[in-house]
């Protein structure tokens, strides 16, 4: 038996495209996979590609996913 969630992505990091945010979740869109909150140092974040970014540093750098990205290939 196969279970699958659907989660609604509105936001992206603009250094690591890859890491998706739905709500209070962060899923890495290569993998598949949920990304867990961590507390490190008395602060609360995610590890982003193996290093630490604190909730308040990656607030900022939150980007609205478009609709539809830029291709060269195309006309």
């Amino acid at each position: 038996m196969i279970i699958t969630i659907k989660y609604p992505c509105k936001y992206r990091l603009n250094f690591a495209q890859n890491y998706v945010f739905s709500g209070d979740k962060c899923f890495n869109s290569k993998t598949n996979r949920e990304i867990k909150q961590v507390y490190n140092n008395g602060s609360i974040g995610y590890n982003i590609n193996g290093k630490f970014h604190s909730l308040k540093s990656l607030k900022p750098k939150l980007e609205k996913i478009p609709k539809k990205e830029y291709c060269p290939f195309e006309n």
